[in-house]
């Protein structure tokens, strides 16, 4: 907790941060049909509301997907954000309960790639995508294989302890996204660490590298650890399934001959299988997030 925060949880800053987690584990334990229903009743009212984060996923769509028409756009703007409430829900559940009970609604295919990497005891670099089923991906992960997590801090001291504790209990280690040490650490330990580069993290730490056809900023993290500590870099593909009651996760092989010592290749390279895995299910990709935050020098801003 930094110096200024407050000594006690009971400050009113952290009200709001405990009725949202009040909620979440509330919300953990509902019935699926109704787990749904409320979900796509939080993505329908940030949908109308949340009028900056619709400006910023129009964008991104519009930039992504030139091919469809503006009908098309509009429908796949509002199915994000439906998917995306859900994704608190599933959240919710990820976090709060038992990723056991969940294990009749995975199929996880790919998990010869993974299991070899284990038998031979190796450490791995799993790279995940920022989907809205994400964190509860992670938890039905644990089912099968064990892994450590690359995560943000939030910015709220209480959903921060919350946050950590939740991804603790599913992963091995949860570990801060600045502690490369400790990512290499782990890895060369013969662990396996899941991590997301797929978010604009500025211009010190990115090459500009192709992402659905537009210049992205791209960081240069992924080849920088597989160089650093030897080990496979192993895609992983994790999708709510069109019934809303399944999921499926699944492994590709890890990458050959990566890193190939050229950044923006490599860059290119992890681009090219997150934009595989969203097109698969577009809808559930976190669209609402500045992708294309950092331009290249001179070019104006994508967002108004």
């Amino acid at each position: 907790m930094s110096k200024d925060a407050p000594s006690s949880f009971l400050h009113p800053r952290y009200w709001g941060a405990g009725l949202a987690i009040g909620l979440m584990r509330v919300g953990a334990w509902l019935p699926w049909r109704l787990k749904l229903a409320v979900g796509r009743s939080i993505g329908r009212l940030a949908w109308r509301l949340a009028k900056r984060r619709r400006c910023i996923t129009e964008t991104n769509i519009a930039l992504c997907f030139p091919e469809l028409d503006a009908s098309a756009q509009r429908k796949l703007v509002r199915e994000t954000f439906l998917a995306n409430g859900i994704g608190i829900l599933e959240t919710a559940t990820g976090w709060c309960r038992d990723p056991e009970h969940l294990r009749h609604r995975v199929t996880f295919k790919g998990q010869e790639h993974m299991a070899r990497v284990q038998a031979e005891g190796k450490g791995a670099l799993i790279i995940g995508v920022h989907f809205s089923t994400l964190d509860l991906g992670g938890a039905l992960h644990s089912l099968f294989f064990p892994a450590d997590v690359v995560y943000r801090p939030h910015n709220n001291a209480l959903f921060e302890r919350f946050m950590t504790r939740a991804r603790k209990r599913i992963f091995g280690t949860a570990i801060d996204r600045h502690d490369l040490r400790g990512v290499v650490r782990r890895i060369k330990a013969g662990h396996h660490v899941w991590y997301s580069p797929d978010q604009d993290f500025g211009r010190d730490v990115s090459v500009f590298a192709p992402f659905f056809g537009v210049d992205a900023a791209s960081i240069k993290l992924t080849a920088k650890i597989a160089r650093m500590t030897g080990a496979p870099v192993m895609p992983l593909m994790f999708h709510r399934n069109p019934d809303n009651r399944t999921y499926t996760l699944e492994y590709l092989p890890p990458l050959e001959n990566f890193p190939s010592g050229d950044e923006v290749a490599d860059a290119a390279r992890i681009n090219a299988f997150i934009e595989g895995a969203i097109r698969k299910h577009p809808e559930q990709y976190l669209w609402l997030h500045r992708r294309f935050k950092t331009r290249p020098e001179g070019e104006p801003s994508l967002y108004s």
